[in-house]
């Protein structure tokens, strides 16, 4: 298997894995940034260009650098190749400048915008983006489209990264949407004014990495931090019925994929699961109802209820230590001959 070096550390992966699975499979902060890529989507990544790295070492034959930055989504590993991401100024410079292109003519909707908390945009943007716009220019605007009664549409927010297109493509029976026109009026559209309505087509929501295709039926209920995330499951003959609940007190607000911690569908899931079933009484639940409250996005991590579980036997120890204390002073006080 090839042995490939990302930012110091070494791994062996197996043969056609690309740099970005390989640093995924390490894991840490040396893993790129994927706004278009798609492990469970075909041909998807190569659009955004944020997950682009620096190749110092071409491989153990060919030691050559590559005399530009690669997207690592598409660029596979090779016996002995060295690549920089995190370490590397060229890259995060790099980065830094395809991350004020993304934002150029994204709105500042987080305020309003339904995928706030959950947005890979300005995770990217926090990270790697500036405090104030050089764009003075009017920015893109679209005419407003109706593409059904459980997907939002908002074209403003697009960066065209194609993931719900590969959706429509490989997990619909026939796609009713597509981009549109070019160039900066490039566009996400549905042909004649057609309704986006094939049975799985509401993963397109959970693929969405910006606001840009939201949920109907969950639109300005609730910030996604005020919800409590619980996996749970049904019976279906259209999916795995492996859900994820999403509760404010004791109702269910939305019914989502599970989610891993790059943010990837595990297990795509109908309409029927997402739309037509949110009751309690619907599911099997899963997981505790006790999550960590500081962050939805790590949710099933539970990492406050761990550290006071830590902190109670912490107390319990000490408590007991100090009762041991206390009776060992007593008897030393009651007996006259204890030095």
């Amino acid at each position: 298997m090839p042995k490939v070096t990302i930012d110091g550390k070494s791994i062996e992966v197996p043969e056609g894995t690309t740099i970005l699975n390989a640093a995924r499979m390490i894991g840490g902060d040396i893993v790129p940034p994927a706004m278009c890529y798609y492990s469970k989507l075909k041909t998807s990544g190569g659009y955004c260009r944020t997950c682009l790295v620096k190749v110092s070492k071409g491989s153990e034959k060919d030691p050559r650098p590559m005399p530009k930055l690669v997207p690592s989504c598409r660029q596979t590993v090779m016996d002995g190749m060295e690549v920089e991401n995190i370490t590397s100024p060229e890259v995060v410079e790099a980065r830094a400048g395809i991350t004020e292109f993304l934002l150029i003519n994204h709105p500042l909707d987080c305020p309003i915008c339904d995928q706030a908390g959950e947005c890979h945009l300005q995770d990217l943007g926090y990270e790697h983006g500036k405090m104030k716009t050089r764009y003075e220019f009017k920015r893109r605007e679209f005419e407003k489209i109706d593409i059904g009664d459980k997907i939002k549409l908002h074209m403003t927010r697009c960066i065209l990264c194609y993931r719900c297109v590969k959706v429509a493509d490989q997990l619909c029976s026939c796609r009713n949407h597509g981009v549109i026109n070019r160039g900066d009026v490039a566009e996400i559209s549905t042909y004649i004014e057609n309704v986006v309505d094939k049975d799985m087509s509401g993963n397109m929501i959970d693929v969405c990495p910006v606001g840009a295709l939201t949920d109907k039926t969950f639109r300005f209920k609730s910030r996604v931090w005020f919800t409590k995330p619980v996996d749970a499951h049904r019976t279906c003959d259209k999916c795995s019925g492996k859900v994820r609940l999403w509760y404010k007190g004791e109702e269910v607000l939305r019914v989502t994929a599970r989610k891993d911690k790059y943010g990837e569908v595990e297990d795509w899931i109908c309409n029927s699961c997402r739309f037509d079933h949110k009751k309690t009484s619907d599911w099997v639940l899963e997981t505790p109802s006790h999550v960590d409250h500081h962050s939805v996005i790590s949710a099933n991590h539970y990492e406050t209820e761990k550290a006071l579980e830590n902190l109670r036997s912490d107390i319990e120890k000490h408590q007991k230590h100090l009762k041991e204390s206390k009776f060992a002073l007593g008897q030393g006080v009651m007996n006259p001959n204890n030095q």
